[in-house]
């Protein structure tokens, strides 16, 4: 188990190393989270629902993913709650303390019933934690990290990032404030985002390893994972200039998205209308709180600059949440996600959107029927992505530019305005198609470019393993868990 003095120090990436090394080395290995929190999440093909990092670890690993690998997702919402999805499917928002007494004992069974599905499947099982270890006054109510590792009387590797500072003292102040029992269960450190002259590092590990009587397993040079998903962290691509612009919404979720967009070209996130000026692209994304970020959007001034800007022919964008902005109105009249029961879309696309409790969750492969302007020549192509939302569009007076195959069913899906310069679509990971980027860069009157981003993924992971088994002592991870 692969566990960290705190959140965002590179357990995720570790837990997809260590897949990709004992996957080239011939072992069937999957990897598992009990509980993650985020808003980036992926769905299998079974339509389950779980956060993308477990997807990159099960790709990492060769294996399709599956919701034993991570049983249960909180998707924070506003007001201290959170969306509690169990092995793939919604059971509705709870509060923490609602969550601890209602839920716990029932997440519970289903992160032991996955453990073991998991066990029984495969040879070895990567399991990462969450946050830290050391949160005393959540330890009773602890299903991420020692809880589950007792679980499955796994040995832990305790990860810092050395380039935040401070990694030292985090690991002997979290090791100090475990039980003797969870200490016992730390096999060694991993030092993580190193940039330094390694000479000078020495004596601290010297010092490290005598304070504390735990091996210092290895120390990572800082990895640039800019084709891994890294938790549940918006990488900071910003800048000044750029051609295409992304609302930062107050609830943006799945902004994975654009991953692939911003290495082709100068994406800005915006929080201030001003921001549009001078751009040929608006995007508004997704969000897990699709009506408080529409009434955002007016009163931040938004609103009234994307209709500017949308009769001065600047190309608009949305996806999911995005896409239901765009349209006349949205009905909430079960209450799902506000007290509202209808507010007032954008009005640029003939579209309505109506809420409904049961969520749509599934793959799709999705054919370009019609002509969208603002990806030129796409029509013909299939495209592949998911989509996860809870509003039902009702497109008005015209043909859907998509038909999406879910199964052997076929729904059409997105709207185009009559211009052509408008588009709106649920598809998730549309941008992780290289002909949609190769379509986009046409319209921004640039040359296409020869980029596949899922090769890049897999160059990324095999990077990743090589860099881990230079800097890790291999032979002794191998020993922790009894295999040669």
């Amino acid at each position: 188990m692969i566990q960290g003095t705190a959140s965002h120090v590179g357990k995720s990436i570790i837990t997809a190393g260590l897949c990709r090394i004992f996957a080239e080395e011939g072992y069937k290995v999957a990897p598992f989270k009990s509980q993650n929190m985020s808003l980036n999440s992926f769905v299998t093909e079974s339509g389950a629902e779980i956060a993308r990092a477990q997807e990159l670890q099960a790709r990492a690993a060769g294996i399709k993913p599956s919701s034993f690998m991570n049983p249960v997702l909180l998707k924070p919402k506003d007001e201290g709650k959170c969306e509690v999805i169990l092995l793939g499917k919604s059971i509705g928002d709870f509060s923490a303390q609602d969550y601890f007494q209602k839920i716990y004992g029932k997440a519970l069974c289903v992160i032991r019933e996955s453990l073991q599905k998991l066990s029984e499947e495969f040879e070895l099982v990567i399991i990462e934690g969450a946050g830290s270890p050391a949160e005393v006054n959540l330890r009773r109510w602890d299903l991420c990290n020692m809880k589950v590792a007792q679980i499955a009387d796994a040995p832990v590797l305790l990860v810092a990032d050395i380039d935040r500072g401070g990694a030292l003292a985090s690991l002997v102040g979290t090791l100090a404030l475990l039980t003797w029992k969870e200490r016992e269960r730390i096999k060694g450190f991993i030092i993580n985002k190193f940039r330094g002259d390694f000479e000078l590092l020495k004596s601290a590990l010297t010092f490290l390893q005598e304070r504390t009587g735990k091996k210092v397993v290895g120390v990572l040079p800082y990895f640039e994972s800019l084709y891994l998903d890294e938790e549940d962290t918006l990488r900071d691509f910003s800048s000044f200039e750029g051609e295409v612009a992304v609302i930062r919404l107050p609830y943006l979720s799945n902004f994975t998205d654009f991953d692939p967009l911003q290495q082709v070209t100068s994406l800005k996130w915006v929080g201030k209308p001003e921001e549009l000026d001078g751009v040929k692209i608006i995007i508004i994304p997704g969000t897990r709180n699709t009506i408080k970020d529409l009434r955002w959007i007016g009163e931040r001034g938004f609103a009234e600059k994307i209709r500017e800007k949308a009769g001065e022919g600047v190309a608009i964008l949305g996806i999911c949440g995005g896409y239901q902005m765009l349209g006349e109105k949205i009905f909430d009249l079960e209450g799902i996600e506000s007290d509202m029961k209808k507010i007032e879309g954008l009005s640029l696309l003939p579209v309505v959107t109506y809420f409904r409790r049961r969520k749509i969750t599934s793959q799709v492969r999705a054919e370009v029927v019609k002509d969208i302007p603002l990806f030129p020549g796409l029509r013909g192509k299939e495209l592949y992505g998911y989509e996860i939302h809870a509003g039902r569009v009702e497109i008005k007076a015209q043909t859907a530019p998509l038909l999406f195959k879910r199964g052997e069913n076929l729904v059409p899906d997105g709207a185009v305005s009559k211009k052509g310069t408008i588009f709106g679509t649920h598809l998730h990971g549309l941008f992780h198609n290289p002909e949609v980027i190769s379509a986009l860069m046409r319209y921004l009157g640039e040359n296409p470019c020869d980029y596949n981003y899922q090769e890049l993924v897999e160059e990324s992971l095999s990077k990743l393993a090589q860099s881990m088994r230079e800097n890790l002592d291999i032979e002794y991870i191998y020993s922790l868990l009894g295999v040669k």
